[in-house]
């Protein structure tokens, strides 16, 4: 199936449906993915299919890609919502992360300092300090957080690091509010086994995971583009809409994408 490889370290911007206009940071090679999971729904594609054979990206190539990119837009009137590291993979993997993250806001405070500054990411990586404080920087701290199923979270994010739920719930808390929680919801099945985590079996111990948490936003999506692994369906707005009145009843703010 169709899948989607971002150009680096640089791309777009793009209308993001949950931040606005986009300017992407990909830190990640331009040929391929790196990712500490290898999620059926990723779409960027299944690891083993899009292994990269270019370098990350250096830092100076990131920030004058992203200048030169900038100056363009200028030129255009155009000026992004938001700087958003994303791509082929996890941002964090990046060797000097914490680097290009000082020195893309560098450039963001001193060029357009309306602009946000987000990641997203998997949450992997959140147990090494380092990481956690250049996470502290970013105006949009958007971590992963699919279930708190084990098995599920086997079955559809397949870590290909060491992942233990119940660690990743403490360290996502470590952030004290200054964190986002994204989530996908879908339906279907993935080799004959079920992949639907709208039921009251995923949710009430994710919606428990939240309360620990305290988050200051959640985000919940769906599909929305085509999938590697076959046999994956949109969860229902109907059910996406149940799922963010139970976490609003938490006291949390939620955003849903269909």
């Amino acid at each position: 199936m169709s899948t989607i490889i971002y150009p680096s370290p640089v791309f777009g911007p793009v209308h993001s449906r949950r931040l606005g206009i986009s300017l992407g940071i990909n830190l990640l090679p331009g040929d391929g993915k790196v990712c500490s999971f290898d999620c059926v729904y990723c779409e960027c594609g299944l690891n083993a299919d899009r292994r990269p054979h270019t370098p990350f990206p250096t830092v100076e190539c990131v920030v004058a890609k992203l200048e030169e990119k900038l100056a363009e837009l200028r030129k255009e009137g155009i000026e992004p919502d938001v700087f958003t590291f994303a791509g082929n993979g996890e941002p964090t993997l990046h060797p000097h992360f914490a680097a290009a993250v000082k020195r893309v806001k560098e450039v963001r405070d001193r060029v357009c300092p309306r602009t946000r500054l987000s990641i997203l990411s998997n949450a992997t990586q959140i147990h090494r300090p380092e990481v956690r404080e250049a996470l502290a920087l970013f105006d949009d701290n958007i971590q992963k957080l699919d279930t708190v199923n084990p098995d599920y979270i086997s079955r559809v994010d397949c870590p290909q690091v060491s992942y233990d739920v119940e660690r990743q719930i403490s360290n996502l808390a470590l952030f004290n509010g200054n964190v986002v929680i994204q989530t996908m919801f879908m339906r279907g099945e993935v080799d004959g086994e079920s992949v639907d985590n709208t039921s009251d079996q995923y949710v009430l111990p994710y919606l428990d995971a939240l309360q620990r948490i305290r988050p200051r936003q959640v985000m919940i999506y769906t599909i929305d583009r085509e999938t590697p692994v076959p046999g994956l369906l949109k969860a229902t707005p109907e059910q996406l809409n149940t799922i963010a009145q139970r976490i609003r009843e938490l006291g949390i703010e939620v955003s849903v994408s269909y």
